[in-house]
């Protein structure tokens, strides 16, 4: 996953999450088989405000495209991942 100034997703995620390691593994794995690549900030909850743990606490992890603010939350498979990236 790439580190970017304007990503087109956004990955919440946690250390130590086996969903979210699960998730992650198949974000690469679709994404690679795309022919556009996709930016990706994994955004860590654990070191947000209040606000981004009480939203995704209990529900990551969870894609958000920055273009239009939609929302994939695990879980979802690889055709549903690769529907979600079509539209970045």
């Amino acid at each position: 996953m790439n580190d970017s100034a304007s990503p087109s997703l956004l990955f919440y995620t946690m250390q130590h999450c086996h969903l979210c390691e699960q998730a992650e593994s198949l974000l690469v794995s679709v994404a690679q088989s795309l022919s556009t690549p996709i930016e990706v900030e994994a955004v860590d909850i654990a070191y947000e405000d209040a606000s981004i743990v009480e939203r995704y606490g209990e529900c990551i992890p969870v894609l958000c495209r920055t273009r239009d603010a939609a929302e994939l939350g695990w879980p979802f498979d690889a055709k549903e991942l690769a529907d979600f990236l079509a539209a970045v």
